[in-house]
């Protein structure tokens, strides 16, 4: 998960407000200042739009890992560069330096020459940092199907009955949502949406739902979204999961939806969609799956809950996903770690309790970290990951899946979101940050609204 680049856009937006009120006001008015403010506004207002790009990619390519760092310290440099060029003017129309001597005189042009200067010379690093990205082709292309990691949330479609905790009462609860009626609406389409933060279990709980009840459909399909979706493509492991046949890669958007609409016409269908992030894709998908009065079913998972209103909006329901409770969490942790619900081995009970503390009732946490503590029966050990658990568990390559899963939620914030978020980690973990020491902390943008 690149933090970076949101710390990079974070850094370069209030720097262009900056350089663009120098402009706007008798700050840049001065002799050999004008020209090359606003230069360095230009350039960094193209560098701004590249980091705004790449701000949704997962993974950043060497290259551009060097250049998003270099634009970084030059935003740096430049924002003190024009922070001591705006001191120095106020002073001067405050009267601070109205002496009239001549060695006077020969101070002020002197620290008007060097700012000047450094202004000047922080346009030139910032025309080569633009030129070596086109020079070199530094761009950030997104990887093809082929050759992209494998998904991380594939291990929960094939997750064993007999390894989960407290599924059975979400799974009752979720079916009987959707199979019984009201008067009226047996025929009626419903869809019931599923929310809750990443790593909670929605994915498996739905895939438990669609096992149990799936016999009871004419034709019926599991198909995960993603954070950035192919419609046509999800539109088509649609249509092979309910036996539509006869359509092409040719075929566009709408004519693979009126072939959905001819097949699905009679049929009753069960259809699951996991991990729908945006509306805009939910609007494509039902199109499609369109209301046939034949009682037919729609699962939706999402992380977020507008979503999961406008997928329910029409006599639908939203079932939002709790954490696990601290005996389920301990019942998870030790069924995993060794195969029974309860803790044989007393002296681990302490670090065991602030493990499942920081967990926070996550399964995906939970099942991650015990998964870590397999056969290890040493209370070092257990004292070691517990104090890992963190920025330093996160670079362990046994939990990727989890740090990915988890980065998804960061990546979907926007933009001035994620620089907040990333400024926090300028704290201590678990630690309790007041309102006043961020506003005062020197490192985190004045630009971020605290309520």
């Amino acid at each position: 998960m690149d933090l970076l680049v949101g710390v990079s856009t974070g850094v370069t937006g209030p720097l262009l407000s900056k350089l663009s009120m120098l402009l706007d006001q008798e700050y840049g008015k001065l002799k050999g200042v004008h020209k090359h403010i606003k230069s360095l506004r230009d350039e960094l207002t193209i560098m701004n739009a590249t980091l705004q790009m790449i701000a949704n990619s997962e993974e950043l390519n060497p290259q551009m890992k060097d250049w998003r760092d270099k634009v970084r310290e030059l935003a740096y440099d430049m924002e003190d560069c024009i922070d001591e060029f705006i001191t120095f003017v106020d002073h001067e129309h405050d009267g601070l330096m109205a002496s009239k001597g001549f060695f006077h005189k020969l101070k002020k042009v002197k620290a008007r020459y060097k700012i000047a200067s450094q202004i000047k010379e922080l346009k030139t690093c910032a025309v080569e940092v633009s030129k070596r990205q086109m020079r070199y082709n530094i761009v950030q292309s997104t990887p093809s199907s082929s050759t992209s990691s494998i998904d991380p949330r594939l291990p929960a479609l094939y997750e064993e009955v007999d390894r989960l905790v407290d599924i059975d009462g979400p799974k009752k609860h979720i079916i009987e949502c959707l199979t019984k009626f009201t008067e009226g609406s047996s025929t009626q389409l419903k869809v019931v949406s599923i929310v809750g933060c990443g790593g909670l279990g929605k994915t498996t709980l739905a895939k438990q739902v669609y096992q149990t009840i799936k016999s009871q459909s004419s034709c019926s399909t599991f198909v995960s979204v993603s954070r950035n979706p192919n419609m046509k493509k999800i539109l088509r492991n649609i249509a092979e999961g309910v036996g539509i046949i006869g359509y092409t890669t040719d075929d566009d958007i709408e004519q693979v939806i009126d072939k959905f609409r001819k097949h699905l016409q009679c049929k009753r269908y069960l259809v699951v969609i996991d991990d729908v992030w945006d509306t805009e894709a939910w609007k494509v998908i039902r199109l499609a799956l369109f209301d046939n009065r034949s009682g037919s079913r729609i699962v939706v998972t999402t992380r977020n809950a507008s979503v999961a209103s406008n997928c329910s909006s029409d006599g639908g329901y939203v079932y939002h996903m709790e954490p696990l409770c601290f005996a389920d969490s301990k019942r998870l942790f030790c069924k995993r770690a060794f195969g029974l619900e309860e803790l044989c081995y007393p002296r681990l009970k302490e670090v065991l309790y602030g493990i499942l503390k920081k967990c926070g009732g996550l399964p995906l946490a939970i099942t991650t970290v015990s998964s870590l503590l397999v056969d290890q029966r040493t209370k070092d050990e257990w004292e070691r990951v517990l104090t890992a658990i963190g920025s330093t568990l996160a670079n362990n390559p046994d939990v990727g899946n989890m740090t990915k899963i988890l980065s998804f939620s960061y990546f979907d914030l926007p933009h001035h979101l994620r620089t907040c978020f990333s400024y926090l980690s300028v704290f201590p973990e678990d630690c309790e940050i007041e309102k006043k020491h961020l506003i005062n902390t020197p490192s985190v943008p004045q630009n971020i609204t605290l309520g």
